[in-house]
């Protein structure tokens, strides 16, 4: 899917002054004041169905504002050439591969997607099982690496252990 298929343009009526790119500016950041006032009251409402409608709204224009913004920064990458767009680090070769096999993405719908190659979804597809320091995808943190937390109860129970004669 290319980024600029989901782009309406929208050019404003001749004559009008430039002053009109700041006032739709300023109308949108009234409506969302608006809007946050109004989910307020709804967030704690007694009624358990305005509360769940309140969510509700409010997560879908969060995908709304989300699928935005993506869309602003696939434009941006689509201008710029494949061979010289930056470089995905390993962790995020995984990432993208573990993406693309929660969503069942083809090669065509990864590679459109996330602005590469199929050729390269391919080649990473064909390393995954590449081990050492030459594996071109790695995981983020060792697997079998123990939480921070379980370092933490021995020294703070030294720490509230009362010493004699105090």
């Amino acid at each position: 899917m290319a980024a600029t298929s989901r782009v309406s343009t929208l050019p404003l009526p001749h004559g009008w002054p430039r002053r009109v790119r700041s006032a739709v500016v300023h109308a949108i950041s009234l409506a969302h004041f608006s809007i946050t006032a109004t989910r307020g009251w709804a967030a704690n409402s007694w009624n358990a169905r305005i509360r769940l409608k309140e969510e509700n709204d409010r997560l879908g224009q969060e995908i709304r504002l989300l699928l935005e913004e993506l869309r602003i920064k696939d434009a941006r990458m689509a201008r710029i050439p494949a061979q010289r767009r930056p470089h995905y680090p390993p962790t995020e070769r995984l990432a993208i591969l573990e993406l693309r096999a929660a969503r069942g993405w083809s090669l065509s719908q990864s590679a459109a997607r996330l602005l590469i190659t199929p050729v390269t979804v391919t080649a990473w597809m064909g390393r995954l099982d590449e081990g050492g320091a030459d594996a071109l995808i790695h995981l983020a943190q060792p697997v079998n690496r123990f939480p921070e937390f379980v370092g933490h109860p021995p020294r703070a129970h030294q720490i509230d252990t009362p010493r004699p004669g105090w």
